[in-house]
């Protein structure tokens, strides 16, 4: 029994070799399985809200698959940015033994945190990081499983090709935060950090990358001063920074695990704060310093150590002088 799944393939931002020929190879796999339709556009991250390949997205109705040079959580919630919304859906590079319909991400612990939750739909976006192997197979492999039943198996594909559409757009390299909406409480930290008018708020008042094309190319200093770790930058060299939530062994982990835990949010701050003044130096404004300070972790984090001031304050509280 056939599904009819949507296949995506983001090309990658650069000419490698390498790249182009995994690309070349996974083309060549998916028009010859059959049973796919399948949609090829430039890098995911690049393209412009209005232009054909996120309007080509929008026309699909159902389950989709995306095969992209980013991390899952990225691409969904890049995805999300375009009005293209669904549940993120398991593969079997997921490390499941198979793709289940009833485990989607995110968490039970995401959306309690979360304030601002995402219009529920019964579509199922699956993405494939293309980082992850070097040869097709991989993903050839989770790509059938999701397109075929298992029931089915091999024998429920169709003997005509795949139909693939090319989207050529031009686009160019793009730096801009990418919020998951899952994790993101709405605290407004990112507003006030962030100097270059890169955030904004809706009629809500829900935070949102209003211009995103303000934001300083290499600058990710809002995502270490978010509480929830929520911000993303997709092309930052650190995976945590950009959209990374697994160990180096493949098991998923809280992002508090690889930012540090509250007790560290003041040196993430001075690390925010120096990259955030490079930027503005480099955009001839004048540097911020660390004047600002970023709010208190809750009641139910770690509470700031008091100094010996603090100690002796609460001794003359005591003493009722």
């Amino acid at each position: 029994m056939t599904r009819h799944v949507q296949v995506i393939l983001s090309r990658g931002q650069t000419l490698h070799p390498d790249r182009q020929t995994l690309e070349e190879q996974l083309l060549a796999h998916l028009q010859g399985c059959g049973g796919c339709q399948v949609l090829v556009v430039p890098h995911l991250y690049d393209l412009a809200a209005d232009g054909p390949a996120v309007a080509a997205f929008r026309e699909i109705p159902g389950d989709m698959i995306v095969l992209a040079w980013l991390y899952p959580r990225a691409t969904h919630w890049i995805l999300d940015r375009y009005g293209i919304r669904g549940q993120l859906g398991h593969t079997s590079l997921d490390g499941a033994p198979s793709p289940r319909e009833d485990e989607l991400t995110p968490g039970a612990a995401d959306e309690a945190r979360a304030v601002m939750p995402r219009p529920q739909t019964q579509r199922r976006i699956h993405c494939l990081d293309l980082q992850r192997y070097e040869t097709a197979q991989p993903y050839v492999d989770a790509i059938r499983q999701l397109v075929w039943s298992q029931e089915g198996s091999a024998a429920g594909a169709t003997n005509s090709p795949s139909a693939v559409r090319r989207i050529d757009e031009p686009v160019k390299r793009r730096w801009y935060p990418v919020i998951d909406f899952s994790r993101c409480t709405n605290c407004l930290e990112c507003i006030d950090f962030c100097l270059f008018g890169v955030y904004g708020v809706d009629q809500a008042d829900h935070v949102l990358v209003e211009l995103p094309d303000h934001c300083r190319k290499g600058c990710p200093a809002c995502s270490r001063v978010c509480p929830e770790q929520a911000i993303m930058f997709p092309q930052h060299k650190l995976p945590a920074i950009a959209g990374d939530l697994r160990d180096p062994g493949g098991l998923k982990m809280d992002l508090s695990v690889l930012f540090g835990a509250a007790d560290d949010l003041l040196g993430a701050y001075d690390i925010a704060a120096r990259e955030r003044d490079e930027h503005l130096l480099i955009a001839g404004q004048r540097p911020a310093g660390t004047a600002d300070t970023p709010r208190k972790p809750d009641a139910g984090q770690s509470a700031e150590k008091k100094d010996e001031l603090d100690v002796l304050i609460d001794q003359l509280d005591a003493m009722d002088v």
